[in-house]
């Protein structure tokens, strides 16, 4: 099995952060386009495509600004992190997605992505 690597991505989104924050920790908020369903108990949110369950640990929480996810079942140096970087100046909102592929699936997991933050950008009517 080929190692996985680290990638980055990034959105432009038309949201302020606190909104945005709630649409990336709260199952709710998640539910409205990241998965099918999601449920959350003791730190551990569970997330549902498909009639498929995956499990993944809330590793990093800071308000406003930044969630981690590791998966249960993924590699210890694995995780997914959404984060919301704010410019100073322009105020502008950007939400920066690391998550980790092999270099076979980094395209495809770039094009899922893709997908996902145009569903929550259209859920958001930003």
């Amino acid at each position: 099995m080929s190692e996985k690597k680290k990638f980055n991505i990034e959105y432009e989104i038309k949201s302020s952060p606190r909104i945005l924050y709630t649409f990336l920790n709260e199952a709710n908020g998640l539910t409205q386009w990241f998965a099918d369903d999601v449920s959350v108990r003791d730190q551990i949110y569970t997330f549902t495509w498909d009639d498929e369950k995956q499990n993944a640990k809330l590793v990093a929480l800071k308000e406003n600004k930044l969630v981690r996810f590791k998966w249960i079942d993924d590699e210890p140096q694995c995780y997914f992190e959404m984060e919301i970087i704010q410019d100073e100046l322009t105020n502008d909102v950007a939400l920066s997605i690391t998550d980790f592929a092999t270099e076979e699936t980094i395209a495809e997991r770039k094009q899922i992505w893709d997908n996902q933050i145009d569903y929550l950008i259209s859920t958001l009517g930003a």
